[in-house]
């Protein structure tokens, strides 16, 4: 449970005063970007934010190194492993209709959004065939039992399009406050008819020895390590969304999008709501980790010996990465610039280093850009490319995408070692 797992870390910030979930929740997690926040009372309720906002948490609580996060992704993204399904769950204690969303603890993050809105949320679905997909979806609250949900073409798209294009509603389960195995597959892309439940079963398995366990709500797998979970259906009507922060900080456009009815609500005894702050540290890292094993495996098929990938912070870990090669050929910084474009679409800036660079020091990173690089010989410019929404220099999603080799050349190598003692 969530309060288990904040009491493990030794640096949450708790506020014991009264919060309003209006901008309020905002100030405190923008105050404490890196470090957990417990609110005790949100208008009557308890929320977390900020939980794992850092690397360090996050491997620390996995029992990995930083280094290793993009491998342990990797493995359960092409090993996924079959999840168990149990009796009972401790949501299933506190089960109501009688319920507004409007009451619960759901932010408004910044002055100009739409609404209330979910953030942290993950929506569960089954289609015809069995196929579950577990996949994150903001959620703007319309009134007590509805919200708009914003769906991007992806597999909950289809799945929800194919209902509502025969007039039909998608019966979904909206989870709120999972464990980080959890949050991680829900961000993965896969193929379709891979599940993300298998993905955190994986995970489960290597980080603690044991598969993940689900309860069926209305014949819905739900983990049953989630603080709130939420019987809902997705209709074919259009309703407005937005507008919203997303994760370049920046108000995202009103669109329509499928209005979303919730039924039932269920939770924990003493919950703790998750509020994922837009923008933040935390949307960075559940936003951004599940892409770089997706450009370690582009880059890899390219250039055999790949150490490393990072998506930067200070681009939301959205738009820019850095990538760490071990040359055997001239030629091989550039193929892993345009790779990492291929693995990464939404990639906009990519720097390719050498073996003896530590990418999680930016410091280190821009050392080797001074001293390696030379604009005339080394940059790759790739004009109306297809690139970010989220980007708002972007015109219509096409961009300029631009690759930095900043690897030694290999028959002068020796002239670009650093000295040591």
């Amino acid at each position: 449970m969530l309060a288990e797992i904040i009491e493990r870390f030794g640096d949450t910030v708790v506020i014991d005063e009264p919060v309003s979930k209006r901008l309020e929740v905002t100030r405190h997690l923008l105050r404490h970007m890196d470090r957990p926040v417990l609110f005790t009372d949100v208008e009557g309720w308890k929320v977390a934010g900020n939980v794992w906002s850092t690397r360090d948490r996050i491997a620390a609580y996995l029992g990995i190194g930083i280094g290793e996060i993009i491998h342990f992704m990797a493995d359960a993204m092409e090993n996924p492993s079959p999840y168990r399904v149990v009796e009972d769950a401790p949501f299933l204690k506190n089960s109501t209709e009688d319920f507004s969303l409007t009451e619960l603890p759901i932010p408004v993050y910044y002055p100009k959004d739409g609404g209330q809105y979910f953030t942290s949320a993950m929506v569960i679905a089954k289609d015809d065939n069995g196929f579950v997909n577990v996949s994150f979806h903001r959620m703007m609250v319309r009134d007590e039992k509805t919200a708009a949900i914003r769906l991007v073409p992806r597999h909950l798209y289809a799945m929800w399009k194919e209902r509502a294009e025969r007039g039909e509603e998608l019966d979904v389960v909206v989870v709120v406050g999972n464990p980080i195995h959890l949050l991680l597959a829900g961000a993965v892309s896969t193929a379709y008819g891979v599940s993300e439940l298998e993905i955190a079963s994986r995970m489960s398995e290597r980080a603690f020895g044991r598969p993940l366990e689900v309860v069926e709500v209305d014949g819905i797998p739900v983990p049953v390590e989630t603080e709130f979970a939420f019987k809902a259906r997705i209709t074919p009507e259009l309703v407005d969304e937005g507008p919203f922060v997303d994760i370049t900080g920046t108000y995202d456009y009103v669109r329509k999008q499928p209005l979303m009815v919730f039924e039932r609500m269920y939770h924990v005894d003493d919950p703790i709501f998750h509020a994922l702050l837009p923008g933040g540290y935390e949307h960075f890292m559940l936003m951004g980790l599940p892409k770089e094993p997706q450009i370690y495996a582009s880059v890899k098929r390219v250039v055999p010996k790949v150490h490393g990938v990072r998506l930067t912070e200070g681009s939301g870990m959205w738009l820019h990465a850095v990538v760490s090669i071990t040359k055997q050929h001239d030629g091989d910084g550039k193929n892993a610039i345009l790779a990492a474009f291929a693995g990464h679409p939404s990639l906009k800036h990519v720097v390719v280093v050498d073996e003896d660079i530590n990418i999680y020091d930016d410091r280190d990173v821009e050392w080797a850009v001074a001293t390696r690089f030379q604009a005339d010989r080394d940059l790759v410019i790739v004009p109306n490319a297809r690139g970010s929404s989220l980007d708002p220099s972007a015109t219509k999603s096409l961009t300029a995408k631009w690759g930095i080799d900043a690897t030694k050349p290999l028959d002068r190598k020796e002239e670009f070692e650093r000295a040591s003692v």
